[in-house]
């Protein structure tokens, strides 16, 4: 199929609900950032926080993070928007009546959605989480301080079959205390590994050193005991795994969050919800820019009485419903038994039904 060439029309619609995307954006978010700096001015001078950890740390990782939040939002009103002013001045009648479709009007609105979908996922799928991590480690050191330096009852399937247990587990030392490792065979336990307690090397990946342990085999006929004061050996674990950090799953790139929960996964570890929720929901926002784009030419592209005004009105609920939506549907997931693909792809099948309703009734 050949693609056709964008005429000045399409050049123009794309320049507009960019622009007007890019406007809303910034408006909004400058408008979060001086309340965020109300609000947090106290702590920032309570714990002494830089201001170049404040500008560069906090701020630059902010505004990304929540505009890409709120992306869906921005969509929808950019569309109504430009697309209502258009609608009020009777362009869209005038390119009606030169033989235009409505189909074929919708083709820059989609080209622009697609460079806002990519856009979208690109930020949330690479360049976001790194700086979150940035972010939320600020947000620990000068805003809430709750970084997690301990762990208890750690439990983890570090090979198939070998589970190993740690009662407490101290950060700041790279040690555990009271370890246990355990190697089933058909379900069938053959060895039994007890130390006082284990220590991480820093200088080496999987690399642990165990004090004060005994080790049980069990054989058919007779069970076979050892015991020592020190050894060194590989398992697969690392401190990282022992700890759910808050918000974790925003630091991690998608890459990194599909390789982390199915290493968890296979460790039968059950508490990734939240990470499944996170993977699949950055697809999932970003196909959205073309389900609100549909629904907000559908609804704009007519002239109606109340003009922008009904227009914007009705978009906003509709895109706040949306987000809503999408909240309730992700919490069912954490805190029921629903799918998270499902869960977070349920709004988008929602409102793809409406935007065909709209885009059916809206004349041709």
């Amino acid at each position: 199929m050949k693609f056709k060439p964008l005429t000045i029309l399409d050049r123009y619609i794309i320049k507009k609900f960019l622009g007007t995307y890019i406007f809303s954006i910034v408006l909004i978010i400058s408008i979060a950032v001086v309340f965020d700096i109300n609000e947090k001015m106290d702590k920032f001078i309570n714990n002494d926080a830089p201001l170049q950890a404040i500008v560069m740390d906090y701020y630059m990782n902010f505004i990304p993070y929540f505009a890409n939040l709120f992306s869906p939002l921005f969509v929808f009103i950019s569309v109504i928007f430009f697309t209502s002013k258009l609608a009020e001045n009777s362009e869209i009648i005038a390119m009606f009546s030169t033989g235009m479709s409505f189909k074929r009007l919708m083709r820059p609105y989609m080209i622009s959605a697609a460079f806002i979908a990519l856009l979208s996922f690109g930020l949330s799928s690479y360049v976001i989480p790194k700086g979150s991590s940035v972010r939320l480690n600020f947000e620990d050191t000068y805003i809430k301080k709750r970084k997690v330096n301990q762990v208890r009852n750690v439990q983890l399937e570090v090979a198939p079959g070998v589970i190993a247990y740690i009662d407490r587990y101290e950060d700041s030392e790279k040690r555990g205390y009271r370890f246990s490792l355990d190697k089933f065979e058909d379900k069938k336990l053959v060895s039994h590994l007890t130390a006082r307690n284990i220590t991480y090397d820093t200088l080496s990946q999987h690399r642990w050193t165990i004090r004060d342990y005994m080790i049980r085999e069990m054989g058919d006929l007779k069970e076979n005991i050892t015991s020592g004061t020190k050894m060194d050996t590989t398992i697969n674990m690392e401190p990282s795994d022992f700890f759910l950090l808050r918000n974790q799953y925003e630091m991690l790139t998608s890459p990194q969050l599909r390789h982390y929960i199915d290493k968890q996964k296979s460790r039968g570890f059950a508490n990734i919800k939240e990470f499944e929720l996170e993977y699949h929901k950055r697809i999932a926002m970003s196909f959205a820019s073309f389900i609100l784009t549909a629904i907000g030419l559908s609804l704009s592209s007519r002239k109606v009485k109340g003009g922008m005004g009904l227009h914007l009105g009705i978009g906003l609920a509709l895109s706040f419903s949306y987000i809503m939506f999408q909240t309730v549907s992700s919490t069912f997931a954490i805190n029921g038994n629903m799918l998270p693909a499902l869960a977070v792809w349920i709004p988008n099948i929602i409102y793809s039904l409406i935007a065909i309703y709209l885009y059916i009734k809206t004349p041709q």
